[in-house]
């Protein structure tokens, strides 16, 4: 194959015969064209990049929600058994107030109480507070101060924020709308 030589003009300048010129265009195009390849490359190799490290996250965040369930479901379980317990202790009658036992059964209540409270149980606060359908379940209306809670039936919890289990309460309605629904 023979190499062309450049041909000199008047200026002293070289030329090249069109098809060395031809050569170099289509030597630069093919170049812009692998070049354009390549950034097509990056940009998808960026965007899984991307979409597996939303995926990983994605994945954590529903670990932690399905142990999130997980514990609210055994909390739920737990709290009649602990409603029982707060109530026995409550209101111990007089021999029971007298056993030895019922100490360590206290201490024992105590304890998972605070295990419970250290895993985000929160009891929610209820009697004199204003009723709020978020957190507090109305069982009855009682005369008394219009919209307030007055008596708690069943203690509500929040864990980690969330409502496990809304108040069940007694709501004080003024004697005015007592009176207008009775007419």
């Amino acid at each position: 194959m023979a190499s062309e030589e450049p041909v000199l003009n008047g200026n002293g300048d070289a030329e090249h015969s069109g098809s060395a010129t031809d050569e170099i265009e289509r030597l630069q195009q093919a170049l812009e064209a692998e070049r354009e390849k390549s950034r097509g490359y990056l940009a998808n190799w960026q965007r899984t990049q991307a979409d597996l490290e939303n995926f990983r996250k994605r994945v954590q965040q529903e670990r932690g929600e399905s142990l999130d369930l997980a514990n609210s479901n055994l909390v739920a379980k737990l709290l009649s058994a602990m409603d029982d317990l707060e109530m026995a202790f409550s209101r111990p009658s007089n021999e029971m107030r007298k056993a030895a036992w019922v100490e360590g059964a206290r201490l024992g209540f105590g304890k998972l109480k605070s295990a419970l409270e250290s895993e985000g149980l929160k009891p929610i606060e209820a009697a004199g507070k204003e009723f709020d359908p978020k957190v507090h379940e109305a069982v009855m209306k009682m005369p008394g101060e219009d919209g307030v809670v007055l008596e708690e039936v069943q203690k509500g919890y929040m864990l980690n924020g969330r409502l496990l289990r809304p108040s069940l309460v007694v709501v004080g309605e003024s004697t005015d709308t007592i009176d207008d629904e009775q007419e």
